[in-house]
């Protein structure tokens, strides 16, 4: 029986979500792409589940898509093609639409689709030993799928640089443009990891799911009356809920909120 391609850890309130194809450094076939968003999409719904890590088995995060099905897929039927390229798109999207904070530990090579990894978490961190490129065009091919995505982290402008020359680049230099948040050193990766899980475990569940509705819902629109009308409803009804009030007396009682897991 083959390895699954992806596996799900539970580490208490953490859910770590493993690529598991190192022997081809976790490039994307039919197969992952549909476990991948399933997961996502089941664990988006856990209430069990506080926080979402994706990681990568072996010495690579993700070598983007499989060349040999791209290939395939390719010389398939045109509407074989075309549902195999919406898959890439809703797994990408699952990810990006998770209700959860997610964590892109990046602890080695992030090509392709695994640079459209990074830009749809929540948060990236990665290892010094990271590289990162949008190798598509040098295969024929667009990052269409990741392309919002990359898009959104980085702006249009670097992300210009990144698709046309098709060039590998280093932790330090996707740090300078903000394709990752943090870089520390290979050994470091999941300490760094494991704090910004704490960080994101004293946050309110429900106040995070809403504050990830907000950005997307203001994102790109300008400030109007509209705009803060309706942010004024969004901070009025999120601060009657039973959360807010939960969280503003532990704050003036000085204890830890009810959400915050023991240590």
């Amino acid at each position: 029986m083959a390895e699954p391609t992806v596996e799900i850890e539970k580490r208490g309130p953490t859910a770590w979500v493993w690529m598991n194809r190192p022997a081809v450094h976790n490039a994307l076939n039919q197969e992952m792409i549909r476990e991948l968003r399933a997961a996502f999409r089941s664990l988006g719904e856990d209430a069990t589940v506080r926080v979402i890590v994706l990681a990568g088995r072996g010495k690579s995060f993700s070598a983007g898509a499989d060349a040999e099905w791209m290939k395939r897929q390719g010389a398939a039927a045109a509407l074989d093609n075309l549902e195999s390229a919406r898959d890439l798109a809703e797994m990408f999207h699952a990810i990006a639409v998770c209700p959860k904070p997610t964590i892109a530990r990046v602890n080695g090579a992030a090509i392709g689709g695994g640079l459209g990894f990074v830009s749809v978490c929540d948060i990236a961190i990665a290892s010094t030993a990271a590289v990162f490129a949008a190798s598509e065009v040098r295969l024929g091919l667009i990052p269409a799928t990741i392309g919002p995505y990359v898009v959104q982290a980085i702006g249009p402008r670097c992300a210009r640089r990144l698709f046309l020359t098709g060039e590998r680049v280093s932790a330090a230099y996707a740090e300078k443009i903000g394709l990752v948040h943090e870089v520390v050193e290979a050994e470091e990766i999941d300490a760094r990891v494991d704090a910004v899980i704490q960080d994101l475990l004293a946050g309110a569940p429900g106040a995070q799911r809403a504050a990830k509705d907000l950005i997307d819902a203001v994102t790109g629109r300008p400030m109007a009356p509209e705009l803060m009308e309706e942010t004024a409803v969004r901070i009025a009804t999120i601060r009657a809920e039973p959360e807010a009030h939960e969280g503003l007396v532990a704050f003036l009682e000085k204890r830890s909120a009810s959400w915050v897991p023991p240590r």
